[in-house]
C-alpha cells in the first residue's frame, strides 16, 4: 500500500498524470462492472429458442430464461411450440410452464425473471433469455430497477426476411396438426367463446372454437372439414400478423439498444434447410458476438435509459431488415 502511494505521489510531483489516471479509470471500470447476460430476440418462429441453446451448450455452465408471454403458462406444448426435454440439450430452463393463474403481467415477468438470473449468476452461470415477448423484455431492461442496475446485456436479434419468415410459419402450423395440436386444443375448448385470458389467448385456440362448437354439436362431416381448414389458415394468418408485429416492436427497441444489439439475418439458413447453414450463418457469429461481450475487457457498459421507447423505428433500423 504505501509502496502504490509513493508511486501516485511520485507520478503527482513530476507532473506524470496519466498513472492517475488509469487508476481512475480502473475504479470506475470496478464499480460500473455488472453481471453479464445473453438476451436471444427476435419474430415468432425465428429460431430463438435453438440458438439460445446452441449459445448455452458452447458456453457452458449456462441456463435459459423464457420471456415468452404464453410459454409462461402450463399447457398446450404443441400450441404454444415450447421446446421439449430434446430439444433443450440437458440446458435448464426457468419460467417455462410454471403459471396456473389466467394472467401474467410484465411486472410479474420482470420480478419473476429477475430472481431467476440472480439464481443463476449465484450459480456461476451465464444467463441467456429468450422468447418473443418483446414487451416483457423491454420492462424488464427499461423499467426494473434492480435489473438495470445490476446486469449488462447483449441482445442477439434473430432475424429472417418476412416473405420467406411467412411460409416458415404456414410449415410449421402444418407440422404441429400433424403433432396433434387439435386433439390438444379441444381440452381447452370453451363453449361461451372467452378466449381473453391466460393461454386461452395463445394463437391456436380461439381459431379452432367454430370447428369444436360444430363437433360438440355433431355437425356433419363436411361443415367439420370446412371449419377446421378455415381454422388452419386462419392460424396461419394469425402467426404472420404475429411475426409482423414483433418485427416492428423490435426495430422501435433498436433504437434504445442499438449500442448493444446484434442483428444475425437467418434467412439463408431457413432457405437451406442443412444444418450446416443453421450453424454458419447464425451460431458462429452468435458465438464470436458473446465471446466479445464476455471476455473483452474494453467492453463499455451502457445503461438503458428509463425512457419508452421512440414511437417509430429509425432509418438506420429500418433499413438493417431484409423485406
Amino acid at each position: 500500500m504505501m509502496m502504490m502511494m509513493m508511486s501516485v505521489n511520485n507520478s503527482v510531483s513530476c507532473g506524470c498524470k496519466p498513472l492517475l489516471m488509469t487508476m481512475e479509470s480502473l475504479f470506475h471500470h470496478r464499480i460500473t462492472t455488472k453481471e453479464k447476460v445473453v438476451v436471444v430476440i427476435g419474430a415468432t418462429g425465428t429460431g430463438k429458442s435453438k440458438l439460445a441453446i446452441d449459445i448455452a451448450t458452447h458456453f457452458k455452465p449456462a441456463e435459459i430464461v423464457n420471456s415468452d408471454k404464453i410459454q409462461v403458462f402450463k399447457g398446450l406444448n404443441i400450441t404454444t411450440n415450447k421446446v421439449t426435454e430434446e430439444e433443450s440439450r440437458g440446458v435448464p430452463h426457468h419460467l417455462l410452464g410454471f403459471v396456473d393463474d389466467d394472467d401474467f403481467t410484465a411486472t410479474q415477468f420482470s420480478h419473476e425473471a429477475t430472481r431467476a438470473v440472480d439464481s443463476i449468476v449465484q450459480r456461476n452461470a451465464l444467463p441467456i433469455i429468450a422468447g418473443g415477448s418483446n414487451s416483457f423484455i423491454d420492462h424488464l431492461v427499461n423499467h426494473h430497477d434492480h435489473f438495470r442496475l445490476r446486469y449488462d446485456c447483449c441482445f442477439l436479434w434473430v432475424d429472417v426476411s418476412l416473405p420467406v419468415l411467412h411460409s416458415s410459419l404456414e410449415r410449421r402450423v402444418d407440422k404441429m396438426i400433424q403433432a396433434g395440436q387439435v386433439n390438444e386444443v379441444r381440452d381447452f375448448f370453451d363453449p361461451s367463446g372467452d378466449y381473453s385470458r391466460g393461454i386461452r389467448r395463445a394463437i391456436g385456440v380461439p381459431e379452432f372454437h367454430q370447428f369444436l362448437q360444430a363437433e360438440s354439436m355433431e355437425a356433419d362431416q363436411e361443415t367439420k372439414n370446412r371449419l377446421l381448414e378455415d381454422a388452419i389458415a386462419t392460424i396461419k394468418l394469425n402467426n404472420c400478423k404475429l411475426a409482423n408485429r414483433q418485427l416492428h416492436k423490435i426495430q422501435r427497441l433498436h433504437a434504445v439498444w442499438k449500442r448493444n444489439m446484434h442483428r444475425l439475418d437467418a434467412t439463408q439458413a431457413f432457405l437451406n434447410t442443412q444444418e450446416a447453414a443453421w450453424e454458419d450463418h447464425v451460431v458462429a457469429k452468435a458465438i464470436r458476438i458473446v465471446q466479445r461481450f464476455l471476455y473483452d475487457e474494453t467492453h463499455q457498459h451502457v445503461v438503458p435509459p428509463l425512457v419508452s421507447s421512440p414511437a417509430s423505428p429509425p432509418a438506420a433500423a429500418m433499413a438493417a431488415v431484409t423485406h
